[in-house]
């Protein structure tokens, strides 16, 4: 039994009950509020202040929206919407757009008479926490024939709200400076942002969203305004591949106070991209408005292809992942009182929104089917055809297991596994080649470095069926490594190593292999990637040398000059030294891989992620797919880019 303790060596009191005024709670644990106070936090609050805008949009009172970036890394956003009010708020006694920029909870966000009937963003915490974690923030406001300004430091008022003009257009303009002492950099990235955008304006039909980077002497620019919305997202996700049919099909309804906007299209291509989205919120995690259209879809294409003869009595019905393979769709719901759930809060969780999605898709697709027969038709032949692959995978897949219960192991006959079992300490080397293969293994660490060597041309999946990859004698030794299946049935939580490697040559062909290698995981090994398990190798391109001296490896050109300038200086000239170019993995001893590409304490290990999954179906599309003009265009684009590759 605990004893009470009669002395204690802190004091705990009322002077250790800490209260923090304002805003300084959101200084002090800014990821709370943002996720994090890296480069993806940084550009969170450019998204605070624009969905703000779109709010006034999806309300109806906003058509255009401008964001530039100036030079600094200074922020501004302005729209043409009604413009924050400025009077006095009765609760908090200061202007009500001071209120919103310093209080948080406080916004049109909240509860049913609010100003707003659906909104993103976070429900009305956005501004004061963008104001909290600046150096200073400035907004200007145009309403009710005057211009108002307010200026923040660090999240305090430095000026109250002035009325400095006047003016007969409605607004509301916000320029800031993230805070160094917060963020790890101010950089902000042009690209990331102009996608985000471009999205958004997508999602809101008609809103004009411009975008201006101001930092170099050449600025950048984008405007987007897309009168077609939904349609033209589509038409742009789908815009590398070969379409079933010429027009996205559509579908536009609202039940009770839940509008609900579809758009979806069918192509050659084997992979399905659906999109979520609540209040233009990305719901990377789906949710019931996806489980709603995924069950219409199935149900209503089962309907039609039984009502027409097209599956015969004896046929087994078609399933989900049949009917949605080469679909491209994009699913927005618009919700009063959204519940999301799942690890990153983007998964709807609003029981209602599945049978309002399923009954509109229900009625809708079923009367677009009964009026476009040539369409139905030939989505549901690509349906058919796609359930005799899956059969066929599925024998496959029975086949590869009772082959490998026969086996002495499952494991494929070229792994050279390690000796520990705990996938958290374990790593797995894709290696290119017997050669390298051999060097790898006699280099590596047995402990928890295991190596598959890979040779020979290696299936493209951009390209192919299941049914085709199991079995394959490429990758099914990657699929049994791994050991954890692929597609729908893989899970993450099965794998046998927490590191996947691809170790290749830096040339033309070892950039060909692992692109080869990330389109396969891209597609049927997905999670990998989400969860932060694969990674390329860095070998290095140079070696220096010379008696007496330590050799001296690098990983890129600028690596080679900055060593040469180093040595120059202590008197060492480039003609006294030796200059190897490793053009592959083989030329290296076991030593030397060791020492520069696998031993941890000095390897470059490059972690894959996938920031945006609409840009990387994209991208996996043009370099590996069947259209041959976007690969073109893209190559042109980009080879400046191209560097340390012999070709």
């Amino acid at each position: 039994m605990l004893k009470k303790m009669e002395k204690f060596e802190h004091e705990y009191n009322a002077e250790q009950i800490q209260v923090l005024d304002g805003l300084e709670h959101v200084r002090k644990r800014p990821g709370m509020y943002i996720g994090s106070v890296s480069v993806r936090g940084l550009h969170h609050l450019v998204y605070e202040i624009v969905d703000n805008c779109v709010d006034e949009a999806l309300a109806g009172y906003c058509n255009e929206i401008n964001i530039e970036i100036l030079p600094d890394n200074i922020i501004s956003v302005e729209d043409n919407g009604r413009g924050i009010p400025v009077d006095i708020h009765q609760k908090t006694k200061i202007s009500a757009a001071e209120t919103v920029y310093t209080q948080l909870n406080a916004g049109g966000k909240f509860g049913g008479d609010s100003g707003y009937k659906v909104s993103g963003g976070l429900h009305g915490v956005g501004a004061s926490v963008v104001n909290a974690l600046s150096t200073w923030c400035e907004v200007t406001i145009q309403r009710d024939g005057g211009i108002y300004q307010m200026k923040f430091e660090k999240g305090k008022t430095v000026k109250p709200l002035t009325k400095i003009g006047d003016s007969k257009k409605t607004g509301t303009k916000v320029k800031f400076l993230a805070d160094n002492t917060i963020f790890e950099t101010l950089n902000y990235d042009y690209t990331t942002l102009e996608n985000r955008f471009r999205e958004m304006a997508f999602l809101t039909k008609g809103l004009k969203i411009t975008i201006e980077d101001k930092r170099e002497e050449t600025p950048k620019k984008a405007e987007f305004c897309f009168e077609g919305g939904l349609i033209s997202f589509v038409e742009y996700l789908g815009k590398n591949k070969e379409k079933l049919h010429k027009d996205p099909i559509y579908i536009e309804k609202t039940d009770g106070d839940v509008p609900v906007e579809i758009s979806f299209q069918y192509t050659t291509a084997y992979s399905e991209n659906i999109y979520t989205f609540v209040n233009n919120i990305n719901t990377i995690e789906g949710g019931t408005h996806l489980e709603g259209f995924k069950r219409a879809l199935t149900k209503t294409f089962n309907d039609y292809a039984r009502s027409h003869n097209l599956l015969k009595e004896k046929d087994s019905n078609l399933q989900g992942e049949d009917i949605r393979e080469g679909i491209t769709a994009v699913v927005s719901v618009k919700v009063k009182e959204p519940q999301f759930e799942g690890q990153t809060k983007t998964k709807l969780g609003n029981s209602n929104v599945t049978g309002i999605v399923q009954s509109m898709v229900n009625e809708a697709l079923g009367n677009f089917l009964e009026e476009n027969p040539s369409v139905a038709k030939a989505i549901l032949e690509k349906c058919i055809s796609a359930s005799r692959a899956r059969e066929a995978a599925r024998k496959a897949r029975e086949l590869v297991r009772r082959k490998n219960a026969l086996e002495s192991t499952t494991l494929p006959g070229k792994l050279a596994d390690c000796s520990s079992k705990n996938p958290a300490e374990c790593e797995v080397y894709i290696v290119e080649g017997d050669s390298a293969g051999g060097s790898a293994k006699q280099g590596r660490d047995r402990r928890f470095q295991a190596i598959l060597p890979l040779w020979g041309k290696m299936l493209n999946v951009e390209k192919a069926r299941a049914d085709k990859i199991y079995g394959n004698d490429k990758l099914n030794p990657v699929i049994l490594a791994v050991g954890a299946g692929i597609g729908s049935d893989f899970d993450v939580s099965k794998i046998r190593y927490g590191k996947v490697i691809i170790m290749a040559d830096a040339d033309v062909d070892g950039a060909h292999i692992r692109t080869l290698l990330l389109t396969f995981f891209f597609r049927y090994m997905r999670p990998l990637i989400e969860n932060g398990n694969v990674f390329l190798a860095q070998p290095p391109l140079y070696k220096l040398s010379k008696k007496g001296m330590e050799d001296i490896y690098c990983y890129t050109d600028e690596d080679l000059d900055k060593a040469y300038k180093e040595l120059a200086e202590k008197g060492i000239k480039r003609e006294q030294l030796g200059l190897q170019r490793y053009k592959g993995l083989g030329e290296m001893n076991p030593e030397q891989l060791w020492e520069t590409t696998m031993d941890p304490a000095n390897r470059i290990l490059v972690k894959v992620t996938m920031e945006d999954a609409m840009k990387a179906d994209e991208i996996f599309t043009i370099l590996m797919g069947d259209e041959i003009e976007p690969r073109r265009e893209f190559i042109e684009k980009n080879a400046k880019y191209v560097k340390n590759l012999d070709v």
